[in-house]
């Protein structure tokens, strides 16, 4: 299978780095790369350690190919039976990534891709694109990185009904959490550390104020809940009010307080709630958890590492193989 990859930062290089690492993956064969600066197309394959290096050195795939080359232009131009995109998320207005995927849905290639802003503003239109082009559109990277939640949810589905969903769905609030908890460290001293680490970004908003949690609910909802929901139809509360002696509070009671987003037929919400100390859902440092309940088999819930860059190559490979298994050889 012919690969473009489109965004070439951590993810993209991470990505890179698993294809070549694995020999599992020999039958993919990426023809082009793009990035913010410009990209490379060659039909025959691109050398990926070369352009690992280029990128390392450079700081761009362009001196390999053309600057200046667009993600559009090279959907368009390239012979690639799937596009893989990897762009920054945007939540406001999905672009640039919406486009792209918009572009490729359009001209017949699968999609894979991590990129949560195009699902929250545009799911159930990308969705109609591509079934009615005939080709897959797959996004499990964009909840849980590593933990195959869309994928368990489905086959559950299959001989069950789903009547709703919630976990701790954000990786980094769950960190300063735990260690406000573990240690009685104030927030901001945790935040701190946290981005020192790499855990929290250098603008942890998204993360702390609980929007994050909330565009993987609302993905999450609409893919298997079936509902037709947007990031405004989601009542959200941080954790920015939590303090050391909440935490404490808290477990002289025998609770911890975890961020949860919550998704059924009554609606979504995403704030920080009790949770039994004894709960499958009490998950500490950058672990995530998601609980679906069911109408026979009634609650199971799958924990494991949240959204790193390891953790998300090895979700877009599961996408990109379970694409390669059902497509017609190439």
């Amino acid at each position: 299978m012919r690969l473009l990859l489109i965004g070439f930062g951590n993810l993209g290089r991470g990505l890179a780095r698993s294809i070549l690492e694995g020999g599992k993956f020999k039958d993919l064969k990426v023809v082009g790369i793009v990035d913010e600066r410009g990209g490379v197309l060659n039909d025959e394959g691109i050398e990926l350690r070369q352009a690992l290096e280029v990128a390392e050195s450079e700081g761009s795939v362009a001196k390999m190919g053309i600057e200046g080359l667009s993600a559009v232009e090279a959907i368009r131009e390239s012979d690639a039976d799937l596009v893989v995109e990897l762009t920054p998320t945007n939540i406001k207005t999905g672009e640039p990534g919406l486009t792209h995927i918009r572009t490729a849905l359009e001209t017949g290639k699968h999609v894979v891709t991590s990129n949560k802003g195009p699902l929250v503003i545009a799911f159930r239109e990308l969705q109609k694109l591509a079934s009615s082009k005939g080709v897959q559109f797959k996004y499990s990277a964009t909840v849980g990185g590593a933990i195959p939640v869309i994928s368990l949810a489905r086959r559950l589905a299959s001989g069950d009904e789903i009547l709703g969903v919630r976990g701790v769905l954000n990786g980094t609030t769950n960190y300063i959490l735990t260690r406000m908890e573990r240690e009685g460290l104030s927030q901001d001293v945790v935040i701190r550390e946290a981005q020192e680490l790499g855990i929290a970004e250098k603008d942890p908003t998204l993360d702390i104020e609980g929007i994050d949690t909330a565009c993987k609910l609302v993905i999450l909802a609409n893919s298997i809940l079936d509902m037709d929901v947007k990031l405004s139809d989601v009542k959200i509360t941080g954790i920015s009010r939590i303090s050391p002696e909440a935490l404490k509070l808290a477990r002289e009671a025998g609770y911890t307080i975890k961020l949860i987003g919550n998704a059924d037929k009554k609606g979504l919400d995403v704030r920080p709630r009790l949770v039994p100390l004894d709960h499958p859902l009490n998950i500490g440092g950058t672990l995530n958890a998601v609980s679906f309940r069911l109408r026979y088999a009634r609650e199971i819930t799958i924990s494991g590492f949240g959204a790193g860059p390891a953790e998300t190559s090895s979700a877009l490979l599961a996408d990109i193989m379970e694409v390669l298994a059902s497509s017609p050889a190439s």
